[in-house]
């Protein structure tokens, strides 16, 4: 079996609602799809290749790619490695990647994603059997964007009557705010209900150990990225002057930060993104540190379609060590081109049984 064509396109979704954390305002998802065909099918007899879904979901904020560096890419860089290769060598055709791209996660990701969907399909297995199977389910957190008191708390309800088990809140922008908006949600919703919060990074060290150590008397369950990327020694400070658990995420993206995190004892928790990672090959190998460090992984996602999140939550069902779930940035949509794959109700993470991810394009893309 060999890779016979790759095929990509970006496409624009609306957003349900506009989604706001301390980095921005997103109105509406630019991402691409990617589709690669192989020569052969699950039989000779078929004379149907195999043909395999991946994503990319560009942030210029956090992997630094835009929609064009990413076509750019998958068409110049990536698309002659591929062709002829057998599919199945997953490591060996990522490898061969890395050495010609230095950066560009989201684009590597589209492939690695693809890749395996292409895998499962020849293995006649959903894929996340193929990558551990240690668990069927996982809870996933339900996020709530950075809006007003009121907004946050009539949202949070809303998610509840849904079935949400666990709501992330986005924090970040105001400090006093902030405090004021835990201390309201937890009155309004009592303490049956699991809350994380996320300031994606837009804090100072300062701030954050103020806010972190007033909110932990309302049962925080963590705090993700309150600083700066790059702000490592800070992390390790507010990480030491706090009693709630601190994961980090924008400052994770490779199996190279995994170490300096560990190292430098800067964190209680990884947030592994596939589209920072580069793939699930990459977020297997951070995953696999992390556990040997003790360090518990959640797998989190960007707004992405069913075909990023399915991926994601393959691996998460698949490893030990992925403990906590992140991954609803499909219900952000208002409108998909796909169906199948992940499976979310009352606030579970499920899949399909069906091969590969269990994703079908459903408008004709290609």
């Amino acid at each position: 079996m060999k890779i016979a064509n790759i095929l990509f396109k970006p496409i624009t979704l609306p957003l349900k609602r506009p989604f706001k954390i301390a980095l921005g305002t997103d109105f509406e998802y630019v991402g691409v799809v990617v589709q690669i065909e192989t020569d052969v099918g699950d039989s000779e007899e078929s004379g149907k290749g195999i043909t395999g879904l991946g994503e990319s979901s560009p942030s210029a904020r956090i992997t630094g790619e835009t929609i064009g560096t990413v076509m750019e890419i998958l068409n110049t860089k990536i698309k002659p490695v591929l062709i002829g290769k057998n599919p199945l060598q997953i490591e060996q055709i990522m490898d061969e990647i890395h050495s010609v791209i230095l950066h560009h996660p989201s684009a590597k990701c589209a492939i690695d994603i693809a890749l395996h969907d292409i895998l499962g399909k020849y293995a006649n297995l959903p894929l996340y059997q193929l990558l551990g199977g240690y668990k069927d389910e996982i809870i996933t957190s339900i996020t709530i964007g950075i809006k007003s008191i009121e907004e946050t708390i009539d949202e949070a309800q809303e998610l509840l009557s849904a079935g949400a088990k666990v709501i992330k809140i986005k924090i970040g922008l105001e400090p006093q705010e902030d405090i004021d908006k835990i201390k309201a949600l937890r009155e309004a919703i009592g303490y049956n209900v699991k809350i994380r919060v996320d300031a994606n990074q837009g804090y100072t060290a300062t701030d954050a150990i103020k806010v972190i150590n007033k909110i932990e008397q309302y049962e925080i369950e963590f705090v993700e990225q309150p600083l700066p990327y790059w702000d490592i020694q800070g992390l390790k400070r507010v990480k030491n002057k706090v009693g709630t658990r601190i994961m980090v995420d924008e400052s994770l993206h490779s199996t190279h930060d995994a170490i300096n995190l560990i190292r430098a004892n800067a964190c209680d928790m990884f947030n592994i993104k596939l589209m920072k990672a580069g793939g699930i090959m990459e977020a297997k190998k951070i995953c696999s540190i992390a556990e040997g460090a003790g360090i518990p992984c959640m797998l989190g996602c960007m707004v992405e379609t069913r075909i990023g999140v399915s991926a994601a939550t393959h691996l998460a069902l698949g490893m030990k060590n992925i403990l906590y779930a992140d991954l609803d940035g499909h219900i952000l949509l208002g409108a998909d081109v796909c169906e199948g794959g992940v499976i979310t109700t009352n606030g579970t993470n499920r899949v399909t049984n069906k091969t590969g991810l269990g994703v079908q394009l459903t408008t004709n893309l290609f």
